[in-house]
């Protein structure tokens, strides 16, 4: 049974799809350099979406672990408050943060799961890293295309397609493990 951490994921990484089809939708030739922002933000969509995601996660596995468990109830609050406290400060969901915070409340290396057809677990580290600069580099510093100064986009079409892509099968991996963990 699929968790409502994952349920909401599925609902949350649509709105970077969406935007995608928009960019499609308002794509001519030549195209007109306002659209661009349609793929920037996508990425960071995506980006929220799997950040989101590991937070409410283990947030449900926090829960359903002290609903289980025969702790005494202020074992379980503090637990519960640590991991809220914790996850103020997550914000970019790099592959250290997100392994570090399953490691100290559950006692797992989800980074373990991370391979799928044709990505090994050391690419799908790489590549959530890169993202997670990616996005941190558009949200901040926009990257923008400057009128008259030809550069390359921050994240093309076809690299988007294959970023969200990549971002459910992350989370496809990491939900198949927590269920058969938990």
């Amino acid at each position: 049974m699929a968790s409502q951490a994952f349920e909401s994921f599925n609902h949350a990484i649509q709105d970077s799809a969406d935007l995608l089809q928009h960019f499609d939708a308002l794509n001519k030739q030549p195209p007109p350099p306002e659209i661009e922002v349609l793929k920037r933000a996508s990425l960071v969509m995506a980006l929220a979406a799997l950040e989101t995601y590991f937070e409410d996660r283990i947030s449900e596995a926090v829960n359903s672990t002290c609903q289980s468990s025969g702790a005494e109830e202020r074992l379980k609050t503090f637990y519960k408050q640590s991991l809220e406290i914790e996850l103020k400060s997550f914000h970019s969901p790099t592959v250290e943060r997100v392994k570090s915070v399953f490691q100290k409340y559950l006692g797992l290396d989800i980074t373990d799961s991370w391979s799928w057809n044709h990505c090994t677990q050391e690419q799908a580290k790489i590549e959530l890293n890169r993202l997670v600069k990616k996005r941190g580099d558009i949200a901040h510093r926009s990257l923008r295309p400057v009128p008259g100064q030809p550069a390359p986009h921050a994240v093309t079409k076809d690299d988007m397609r294959k970023h969200i892509h990549f971002i459910k099968e992350l989370v496809k991996a990491t939900e198949v493990y927590l269920e058969s963990k938990l």
